[in-house]
């Protein structure tokens, strides 16, 4: 459901629907709330209603800037894997050129290859969440295979070479962590507790008292409205690949990849 909305829908409607979803449920159950029972807009329970509220207040608070950092710091993680598995491959783009014209084009249409399929193959596989490691096995086995089959001779060959193979190593390393985390999402329990607590806190703004309905519908739309941001907030975060706010292939565009373009 989060991935369809989020590949669906911009993120402009996504809030539309969560956030104005939230409002208008918080706003038609405290309608419905006080034309059943009357005797709310006295007020009579508002120094209860205020204690629950502030005590669910601060544990939901917390829990849910405990989520939203661990969800942020996900993400620039994710970013900073990204650019690091391209920044590998320019730099063998730029290093392999110390090698022979053999290993050199050999690499070089390797690295092309690869970049086209992470770019146009597990890129729309990753906004989906799914994985696929194979798609981009063949271009690394190619890198791999050019490089296994060349002796370096001079020092200056040697050095370069080493470089390579640790480059390319790197961005083997960097692939699995790229598509690892283009799965993760919250564990189930920390979902219950971010959206079950959201469904708990919003039907008890019902019970506030307030012999203006003006005043009781703002109380209630405005909890509602935070609590629909904070939720959109979680939404966008935990799914660093998926959505208009995400992480893009550019990298794999610039720089030395550019030419492959």
């Amino acid at each position: 459901m989060e991935l369809w909305l989020l590949n669906n829908l911009s993120t402009l409607s996504t809030a539309a629907v969560l956030v104005g979803g939230f409002v208008i449920l918080a706003l038609a159950g405290s309608a419905v709330a006080h034309r059943r029972f009357p005797s709310l807009a006295e007020g009579e329970h508002n120094d209860m209603v205020g204690v629950v509220l502030g005590m669910f207040g601060a544990i939901y608070g917390i829990i849910l800037a405990f989520v939203v950092v661990t969800l942020w710091t996900q993400m620039q993680t994710a970013d900073s894997v990204v650019a690091t598995e391209a920044s590998d491959l320019a730099q063998i783009v730029r290093n392999v050129r110390a090698l022979p014209p053999s290993q050199n084009e050999q690499v070089k249409t390797a690295v092309g290859e690869y970049a086209h399929t992470v770019v146009e193959v597990q890129w729309p596989l990753m906004r989906e969440g799914r994985a696929d490691y194979a798609a981009s096995q063949n271009q690394i086995d190619k890198m791999y295979t050019a490089l296994q089959s060349y002796e370096p001779e001079t020092e200056k060959q040697k050095i370069f070479y080493r470089q390579v193979v640790e480059q390319l190593n790197d961005v083997v390393s960097q692939r699995r962590a790229r598509i690892t985390q283009s799965q993760q999402q919250l564990p189930l329990l920390l979902q219950g507790l971010v959206y079950g607590g959201a469904l708990v806190i919003v039907p008890l703004t019902f019970l506030y008292g307030n012999k203006s309905c003006g005043a009781r519908l703002l109380f209630a739309g405005s909890v509602a409205a935070l609590i629909g941001f904070s939720l959109l907030l979680v939404l966008v975060l935990d799914r660093p690949f998926a959505g208009d706010i995400s992480i893009t292939p550019n990298a794999f565009k610039e720089g030395a990849l550019a030419q492959f373009w």
